[in-house]
């Protein structure tokens, strides 16, 4: 076991790493977990003197984890919780696997504390959300993650997907762009709600356009949904495609070059996310990233305050993204390149 190690996983100098390891005082709770995570991160067993209970179990209901995005949100949530004594138990939904209902019956019954909903059937507009209304009248705390119901009394946590669209345009119109496509998922999805908004908006403020439905793409958040989206927005002449998740990004790389269009000397592509390893794609793929650290422990302090007794609000915090230029956009087809 090397101090250093664990000094450098856990953010603290190695005398703080002694102190814990022999019991010693003068270290805070929370600096305590940070170094018992480091210990679990790289593998090491903790002796007899460092094990102790869980301060509750708290479920984390995501959907697959085949989106990079979604298990970068759960290596999140498990340090934060972690640093705070609370063990996560994560819940994937996986198709013909369990429902989202059916993992939270399961982790009512197990007592958890609360439970965190990270793209769930709250921000699916065609979905109830009366089930969360009687999980909350059960006693058990939640927070909602990339998602709005206004009928749900409790708190919501997002990026702002108005602006993200809005970025991924204007980063576009002041490279020359003009016909700026939309690459999305279904339709009924508030994220997606949220960024047609985004995106009519900054097409009228920045461009003069208003009729854009016919620029405007549907289909799976997967790469063959991007490939497909791209392809009827290529049919229409779009020279730079804005898409709503890293993996349609890929989607709509992949359209371009089975036309033989290189990105981005012909085509322009944004994604969405800052996935895990989208900066080594071909090209290193220009995105949106979402503020991931931010928004966990905003929903972690959130559960905390509920813990010690805080009442449930109804609210919603707005985190703001952040363009991430790479490689995958460069000069629209009215700027002359330089020699």
């Amino acid at each position: 076991m090397r101090l250093a190690d664990i000094a450098a996983q856990a953010e603290v100098s190695e005398a703080t790493v002694s102190r814990v390891l022999n019991g010693r005082p003068g270290v805070s709770p929370a600096t305590r977990q940070a170094v018992l995570a480091a210990l679990d991160v790289l593998g090491y067993e903790r002796s007899p003197r460092l094990r102790r209970n869980s301060a509750g179990l708290v479920g984390l209901v995501t959907p697959e984890l085949e989106n990079p995005i979604f298990p970068a949100f759960a290596q999140a949530f498990e340090r934060a919780l972690v640093q705070h004594g609370y063990t996560p138990v994560l819940c994937t939904q996986t198709p013909g696997g369990a429902a989202e209902d059916e993992f939270t019956e399961l982790l009512v019954e197990r007592g958890v504390s609360g439970i965190v909903f990270l793209s769930g059937l709250h921000a699916d507009t065609a979905a109830r959300s009366d089930r969360y209304v009687q999980l909350i009248g059960q006693g058990v705390p939640i927070v909602l993650l990339n998602g709005y119901a206004a009928d749900v009394p409790a708190p919501f946590i997002s990026p702002d997907d108005r602006l993200a669209a809005r970025l991924a345009v204007q980063h576009l119109v002041d490279l020359g762009h003009e016909r700026i496509g939309l690459a999305l998922g279904p339709r009924r999805f508030v994220p997606v709600i949220r960024k047609i908004e985004g995106y009519r908006r900054a097409m009228a403020q920045l461009l003069g356009a208003t009729d854009v439905d016919a620029l405007i793409a549907h289909s799976l958040f997967s790469v063959e949904g991007g490939q497909a989206a791209a392809a009827q927005l290529l049919d229409r002449d779009c020279t730079g495609i804005v898409c709503a998740s890293d993996l349609m990004a890929l989607g709509a790389i992949r359209a371009c070059r089975e036309r033989g269009l290189s990105v981005p000397g012909d085509i322009s592509v944004v994604g969405y996310d800052d996935s895990p390893l989208i900066a080594f794609t071909d090209p290193p793929l220009t995105t949106v990233r979402q503020p991931i650290r931010a928004m966990v422990a905003a929903a972690v302090q959130t559960l905390m305050e509920a813990f010690g007794g805080a009442p449930p609000r109804h609210s919603e915090l707005i985190f703001q993204p952040e363009l991430i230029v790479r490689g995958s956009t460069g000069s629209g087809p009215q700027v002359v390149r330089s020699a």
